[in-house]
Order: C-alpha cells, then structure tokens, then sequence
C-alpha cells in the first residue's frame, strides 16, 4: 500500500522524524565531543544517559547543564555515562563549558557532542520542526548495558526538565532488570513494587501465601 493511501493526505515519508524503538538496540554513532571521540557501542556494559538541548549560550539550557552536572556523580554511582549533545560545534561547547565555570562556578564533567551535521539528531529523532528545523528539542534517551533503547523523554524547547525524575526512572530500570518487577505509577526507590500477575489458576490461588500485599487476584505488591 502507497504511503499516501495509509495517511490519506499524500504526506511524504520524509515528514516524519526517525525515532529510536524502545527494546531494540540504541542507533550506534561515532562522534567528536568535549572529551574527544566517543562511540556509543564502546559504552556496553554501562548505562548512557542521552540527553539533547537546543544550542549553547542559552538560558534554559545553561540552567539544564548546571542541574545535570549536579546529578551526575550519583549517576555515575548507579554505572550510568551522562552525554550531552546540540547541533554546534566542539569550540562553541567549550566556550560555554568555560564560561558556565567561570561565570556560574559549576564545572561540567560530562562530554558533550558536536552534531553539526545533524546525523544523531536525525538518527535519534530530536529534530521536530513544529519546534525549530535547525534546534534539537530536549531529549532524554535511556540505554541499558547491552546498548538496547530502555525509554525516552522528550520536552518542548521552553521548558527545562525535572532532574530527579531523571534518576528516578533509571533506578526503576535496574530494579526492573534486578528483581524481574515492575514499578507502579510515582513509585519512588524503596517503595514496594508490583509482581506480574498469575498466568494459570494454580498460580492465581498460591498468591496468597507468597506474601505479597494483594489489592485484588492480579495487583500484588512486594518489597525487594
């Protein structure tokens, strides 16, 4: 079936940003950061938190960068990589890495990518050009230890992002992959987690000794 059929508008693919699958492998890159050269599959076996912002020297973004530096040790504790990105260059990064030292005294440990040539923004659909053909929007892509797409954030360019509910969600993936659990709606780490359901009637009546904390044959809860 032609594409214009499924849309009914005679709309082109090229209308639609690419975007990274969640559960299928992270798009792989080699690209030129502030730290040097840096390729996404030579970080298996560690977190990477991906993160883009629309251009240097602008407000909401230096406020961002700030708030990321401040939560990037504890991610480092949790074997997470924090990457910067924006569509400019490596000398326009380090410009403004040394004037927020200089100028705001907060140091940025965390590398930063130049995409001038929006190959990673376009592989990682951070362009949406209701927001601006030539800025990324505010992403956050999560990636696993086996560089496989865990979950995605995306923000409009006005509104800068909330940093714990960053940490929040990397916790909950490794609790996830730890204990073979999920997490319910504003669970924070400590709290109690949700057990799969039963599959088979047996399963659904030995719930009641497996001391868990049951709302209903399907909702149960334990701590881990």
């Amino acid at each position: 079936m032609e594409l214009e059929d499924v849309c009914g508008c005679g709309c082109d693919e090229e209308e639609y940003a690419a975007m990274p699958i969640i559960g299928e492998p992270a798009p792989g890159f080699t690209a030129q950061t502030t730290q040097g050269e840096l390729t996404l599959s030579d970080l298996k076996g560690k977190w990477v938190v991906l993160f883009s912002h629309p251009a240097d020297f602008t407000p909401v973004c230096t406020t961002e960068f700030m708030a990321f530096a401040a939560i990037a040790d504890e991610l480092k504790a949790l074997n997470v990589q924090l990457i910067g990105l924006s569509i400019d260059s490596v000398s326009a990064h380090l410009a403004w890495i040394h004037a927020i030292e200089e100028k705001m005294g907060v140091e940025i440990p965390f590398p930063v990518i130049a995409d001038l040539d929006m190959r990673i923004a376009s592989r990682y659909g951070m362009i949406h050009t209701g927001q601006s053909n030539t800025a990324t929007v505010r992403t956050v892509f999560f990636i696993d230890d086996k560089g496989i797409m865990r979950a995605m954030i995306y923000y409009p360019l006005q509104n800068g992002r909330y940093m714990p509910e960053i940490i929040r969600l990397v916790k909950a993936l490794q609790t996830t992959d730890a204990h073979g659990v999920s997490t319910p709606a504003n669970w924070q780490p400590g709290e109690k987690v949700v057990v799969a359901p039963p599959k088979t009637v047996a399963e659904m009546k030995a719930r009641p000794g497996m001391g868990y904390e049951c709302k209903d044959w399907y909702l149960c809860f334990k701590s881990v």
